[in-house]
């Protein structure tokens, strides 16, 4: 199967490293000197996004700003096999009326695809559906979900929980920093935990692992209740709701 990427961002390349070994991958954009140094680091054709755009049977991975379809699909001719759109918040009604496609579908992938490991959650034609977290699963974990309310919430956990985690695991180092451990030696202590953290999570519910961590009156109950008493909890909760509600909007 030939992918067609349209789109040439951060989102794009980490999906294009994830896939480029599995897939035909053509890429589509503005900048020319981006597609170069994609071509050079990875196995794909490259196009100018020019004032016309031949999507006619193809499977077209979208990858722009989710401002920039009406302006983008303009340029469309043709009518695609696929459309698989990454666009946050653009739903499937908007889709099928911006571009013309036998099948459209929304994923919503994260950086992680760069390294196999994205979190991807996926929404649209059943009948695509295999075909569609096949793709998925190439660049890491797929979830099909039932509803495109239920893939905007995702969307404040999968794809914007990246970002949440970078801020604890810079918390984290900063916190041993100010307590007098050099930078350097802090981080590689947030990556090792991190990297540590997932199996765990895999195995264990998150309650049950905070409670085997957590025993009475040691460390870590008195660093847990420093961060309740900052609202740590009720902070990521109305992060996932904020990213949501901006989602939908």
């Amino acid at each position: 199967m030939k992918l067609t990427f349209v789109g040439a961002g951060n989102m794009a390349e980490a999906i294009i490293a994830g896939v480029c070994d599995k897939y035909e991958v053509e890429v589509i954009a503005r900048d020319q000197k981006r597609l170069e140094e994609l071509q050079e680091k990875y196995d794909i054709t490259i196009s100018k996004f020019d004032n016309q755009v031949d999507i006619e049977g193809k499977n077209i991975i979208l990858c722009v700003k989710p401002y920039a379809l009406e302006e983008v699909s303009k340029k469309f001719v043709g009518s695609a096999e696929t459309l698989l759109s990454v666009l946050a918040g653009s739903t499937l009604q908007t889709l099928k009326n911006a571009v013309k496609a036998e099948y459209y579908v929304r994923i919503m992938p994260n950086l992680a695809a760069k390294y196999g490991k994205s979190m991807s959650t996926l929404c649209g034609d059943e009948v695509y559906k295999k075909e569609a977290v096949a793709i998925c699963e190439s660049f890491g974990q797929a979830l099909w979900l039932g509803s495109e309310k239920e893939i905007d919430i995702a969307t404040g956990v999968a794809g914007s929980g990246p970002a949440f985690l970078a801020l604890v695991a810079e918390a984290l180092s900063d916190g041993a920093v100010k307590e007098g451990l050099k930078r350097e030696d802090a981080n590689v202590l947030v990556r090792g935990l991190f990297e540590g953290f997932s199996p765990l999570l895999n195995e264990n519910h998150p309650a049950l692992l905070k409670d085997a961590v957590m025993s009475p009156g040691g460390t870590t109950a008195a660093g847990y209740a420093a961060l309740e008493e900052g609202r740590v909890r009720d902070g990521f909760i109305k992060a996932v709701t904020k990213a949501y509600e901006r989602a939908k909007s």
